[in-house]
């Protein structure tokens, strides 16, 4: 005859099984294939999308050989929908490179690649990674700053992660995001939003990083913005 403990070791089982089993389902559901971002009209076009000039930035034209892009253009295109590399100058002559690339499917070996391991791939030395907020006048984004050396060149980075229109952070957040878009039969797209300068002045480079960051989300649209960033519209006064 069972004792009370085997009963509830028994009810622990049972309940730790359907857990798996459940979890196993919602994976199988969000692994089947589904629609892409361009089916439903919703894919982003890089290159009208993000404006040429904005606040006070404007784009320095054949400047592209100084943006770091690890992969040659051919792996390039095999990973990304679509690559945009631009460098932007303000009035008082401080550069920004901007790198973007946008993905239509962002499931196993098509995600974005992270700068903390594509720029050791280019020969830099990888300093301080550090997680942080990046404030916008329509709400932070969450970002992951890091610094880099080659020889000379400093280089300071920030860069967040999409899928869909949601910023993530590590592999745990993706997979939530996947499934989450995969419930609803989608595909989940993603973007890598990349920019750094050359500066041996830390501080500095991410101060104007984030300026830089958040005169373009000013400048956009808001449907860009979103997919760009995540960010939602600001919230009625009231």
């Amino acid at each position: 005859m069972p004792t009370p403990g085997d009963t509830m070791k028994t009810h622990r089982t049972a309940l730790i099984l359907a857990a798996l089993m459940c979890g196993a389902a919602v994976a199988g559901i969000a692994a089947r294939p589904g629609t892409k971002a361009a089916d439903r009209g919703n894919a982003i076009v890089l290159e009208t999308a993000v404006p040429k000039g904005f606040g006070d930035w404007r784009e320095l034209p054949d400047q592209k050989g100084q943006v770091v892009n690890p992969q040659t253009k051919e792996l390039l295109d095999k990973l990304y929908s679509q690559v945009l590399t631009r460098t932007y100058v303000n009035k008082q002559g401080y550069r920004i490179m901007l790198s973007m690339a946008y993905g239509d499917d962002q499931r196993g070996g098509l995600q974005a690649h992270r700068p903390e391991i594509c720029y050791p791939a280019q020969g830099f030395k990888l300093g301080k990674v550090e997680d942080g907020a990046l404030p916008t006048s329509f709400g932070s984004i969450e970002v992951r700053r890091l610094t880099t050396v080659l020889g000379q060149r400093e280089e300071p980075v920030t860069y967040w992660l999409t899928v869909g229109d949601q910023v993530i952070k590590n592999k745990f957040e993706k997979r939530m995001a996947e499934i989450r878009l995969g419930l609803t039969g989608q595909i989940p797209d993603g973007l890598l939003f990349r920019v750094s300068s050359i500066d041996p002045d830390v501080s500095r480079a991410f101060a104007m990083q984030q300026k830089f960051a958040a005169d373009m989300m000013a400048a956009v649209p808001t449907e860009t913005r979103r997919q760009l960033s995540g960010l939602a519209p600001p919230a009625p006064a009231g």
